[in-house]
């Protein structure tokens, strides 16, 4: 029967609830069969062990709902199980204009913070129409479908009062293109890696806090970026070539980055890294961890040593975005559907690029420019961000 069969005849929204054991829910069912009801709806969730479960059916023929009422509420009373059987009439009324999913995350998701998320919803004009719990570690995951309001302006909104109440938030409009992002592309110096790249080449050459400064500089959006590549690099003038052998072995990726890249790659989606850094690294975290693509600057090396300067291309703030497009462009993407995640201001153009943009543990004026910023320093968060749940990572982990 089509929802609009059933938008004006009698119907019964029967609830049952207790703790949870195999057979509920054939036993509910089997229950209703016998009075030929057709289902409407159901809906099913279990909490540390307790079950909740709602079938909406039509409403039985003839004279029979007393009867079906004596049934369900026996069948429940032999399981030590509560009913409720609600008469009514047709589905549930239509879900609003404008819907978008709506993630939080918590380290951890308190009460109070998830009363303030929900008060903001429903003071932009929208009703949170389900509540899913996507993980429970390493951080708290919960996503809100919401309806009646549009998303734009309760991303605002919600970013707003994230930044208030201690927690990520992350507003992205429902349709089936969220599960047809297939690019995900990244900054690897802080994002892809916890280190700065250029800092630990520095270590070796003895000017490590010279280059820390101007690297921090440039981060902040205070300095041109091309301009202090070419003074940081300098400062490396000398170094033997063997460095770079060294340097790949400091190189820490950031906790959850493998996790994030090997469920990315399991479900079809395409991964590529873009940095200020150097392809001495970005080549070896390529081939490393699998990644499509990956571009980056070039330090050049002459009879065996670092002459202080770069080669090719620059790959600065508007180098990001261009590469972000090429390499949709060469994975045969839409940018629509493309997920940008970086730390720094030279990663804003490339964020407000991709279809979605993640602010990952970043500088302020990048947190409030991107489309949403997560702030635990686990970087497999940003598969809550596209649906994905802890517990379908690690099926795929055991696969």
């Amino acid at each position: 029967m089509s929802a609009s069969q059933t938008s004006d005849v009698p119907t019964l929204l029967v609830k049952i609830f207790g703790k949870d054991r195999p057979g509920i829910t054939a036993g509910l069912f089997d229950t209703l069969a016998a009075y030929s009801v057709d289902v409407v709806d159901i809906e099913q969730v279990v909490t540390r062990g307790r079950i909740v479960l709602c079938a909406l059916v039509t409403h039985p023929s003839g004279s029979t709902e007393g009867e079906l009422r004596a049934t369900v509420h026996s069948w429940a009373d032999s399981l030590k199980l509560q009913a409720e059987i609600l008469s009514g009439t047709g589905d549930n009324r239509p879900r609003g204009s404008g819907r978008s999913h709506v993630t939080v995350l918590g380290h951890p998701l308190t009460a109070e913070s998830t009363a303030a998320i929900a008060a903001r919803i429903t003071g932009t004009g929208g009703n949170i129409d389900r509540i899913f719990r996507l993980a429970k570690y390493p951080v708290t995951a919960v996503e809100f479908a919401v309806s009646g309001t549009e998303t734009e302006v309760l991303r605002t909104v919600l970013a707003t009062a994230a930044a208030q109440i201690g927690v990520d938030v992350a507003v992205v409009s429902a349709g089936l293109h969220r599960r047809a992002q297939r690019l995900v592309v990244m900054d690897v110096d802080s994002t892809l890696i916890q280190d700065e790249v250029i800092e630990l080449f520095a270590a070796h050459a003895g000017c490590e806090a010279e280059v820390a400064e101007v690297t921090e500089r440039a981060m902040r959006g205070e300095l041109d970026f091309e301009q202090s590549l070419h003074a940081r690099v300098a400062l490396l003038a000398g170094l033997d070539a063997s460095v770079v052998d060294k340097v790949r072995s400091e190189v820490r990726l950031t906790p959850g980055a493998r996790t994030l890249i090997r469920t990315l790659k399991r479900l079809g989606y395409q991964v590529g890294v873009v940095s200020g850094g150097f392809t001495q690294v970005t080549d070896d975290l390529r081939e490393r961890l699998g990644l499509d693509f990956a571009s980056a600057n070039t330090l050049e090396i002459v009879d065996g040593k670092l002459t202080g300067r770069v080669t090719g291309e620059i790959v600065d703030r508007a180098g990001k975005a261009r590469l972000l497009r090429r390499f949709a462009a060469e994975a045969g993407v839409p940018l629509a559907q493309t997920v940008a995640i970086g730390d720094g201001a030279n990663d804003l153009d490339m964020l407000n690029a991709a279809g979605l943009g993640v602010a990952f543990c970043a500088k302020p004026v990048v947190r409030q420019a991107a489309d949403t910023a997560v702030n635990v320093p686990f970087l497999d968060a940003v598969l809550y961000l596209l649906g994905i749940t802890r517990e379908e990572v690690e099926a795929a982990d055991l696969a």
